[in-house]
């Protein structure tokens, strides 16, 4: 298991314990960066060999910081 941050602008749109979906954007870059859906947050950039290769993830904590709010994923692989 491995926890990913993802970036989210407004809370309320998920709660913690959530099952969330994630999908994958890649252009032909070779760097990746990957949603919540439906669109609730957004990952930083990752490289070829830090894909998250899970499309399932579960919330495990919401953070809020001074630069908004983040959600902290766990996922497979």
């Amino acid at each position: 298991m491995r926890q990913e941050r993802f970036k989210m602008e407004r809370e309320g749109l998920v709660e913690e314990g959530q099952e969330v979906e994630i999908s994958e954007r890649s252009p032909s870059t070779g760097r990746y960066t990957y949603l919540v859906e439906p669109s609730v947050a957004m990952s930083g950039i990752y490289r070829t060999n830090e894909r998250i290769k899970a499309r399932k993830g579960r919330i495990a904590r919401i953070e809020h910081t001074q630069k908004g709010f983040y959600l902290v994923v766990e996922v497979e692989g």
